[in-house]
């Protein structure tokens, strides 16, 4: 019978993520070690970003500076996994890397396939903002609320001498 293969995380240089996976890949292959180690993951989740009026879908690592490996911790895949270039170690107490539990695992990679894409919004309620686009274009107003699911913003803007909500496109507004 086989020995499942633990999730395990392992420490890289910062901004080496992806390099450390094709490495670890690559040297899995030679080594001829498939059988060792199943999965090498960088996790990751897609953000939408609004900057100068514009939507730009991002990739953002969720652990930066750590890969997960699913692995049969032996001495030999030890070696392969340290002595990758980029990796600085395993995640753990002492010399003994431990496994991650499967509950934190699959919260990563739950994470990772969320359908639709995070709104990272350069702004947050009590802010001022100006208005970029449409009948109010550089009016300054306040942040009220933030609907993200719709892509919205409340804004207060003073309107002939009186605050007045307008909801607005993220798009539309940019902070000050």
């Amino acid at each position: 019978m086989e020995e499942p293969k633990s999730w395990f995380v392992i420490h890289t240089y910062s901004g080496y993520e992806e390099r450390v996976k094709k490495n670890l890949e690559q040297r899995i292959k030679f080594m001829d070690s498939d059988g060792e180690v199943a999965q090498v993951v960088v996790p990751t989740e897609d953000e939408i970003e609004v900057r100068s009026g514009q939507r730009r879908t991002v990739t953002k690592k969720i652990l930066p500076g750590y890969v997960l490996v699913q692995m049969k911790m032996s001495d030999q895949s030890w070696k392969i996994v340290r002595n990758t270039p980029g990796v600085t170690g395993f995640v753990g107490s002492g010399n003994k890397p431990v496994p991650l539990r499967e509950e934190e695992v699959s919260r990563i990679l739950k994470q990772m396939e969320a359908e639709a894409p995070k709104l990272k919004i350069g702004f947050r309620e009590g802010q001022s903002v100006r208005v970029v686009d449409g009948p109010f274009i550089d009016f300054i107003g306040v942040v009220d609320s933030i609907n993200s699911e719709k892509g919205k913003v409340r804004v207060l803007l003073s309107l002939f001498g009186r605050e007045t909500p307008v909801e607005l496109d993220f798009l539309q507004v940019e902070k000050l």
